[in-house]
């Protein structure tokens, strides 16, 4: 399973995204629900913290967060 792919399971799946985006060193993501993100998988996937605001979760990766939002939204 790539980066990518664990992100977007730990953030609850495909069903769960509303909007992701890259922020500098972070994945901003709006969500349906954010009781669904699993924050031990994304630890496992390369983050390095996480940020919870309502149904905002934001994902601390360093610089190759461009990449990976990419990724994402392919997956999307």
């Amino acid at each position: 399973m790539s980066q990518a792919e664990q992100i977007l399971a730990g953030l609850g799946g495909r069903a769960n995204i509303v909007e992701i985006e890259a922020c500098i060193t972070r994945l901003r993501s709006a969500l349906h629900d954010a009781a669904l993100v699993d924050e031990s998988l994304l630890r496992s996937a390369g983050a390095h913290g996480i940020m919870r605001s309502g149904k905002v979760v934001q994902v601390v990766l360093g610089p190759e967060a461009d990449t990976v939002a990419s990724a994402i939204e392919d997956l999307l």
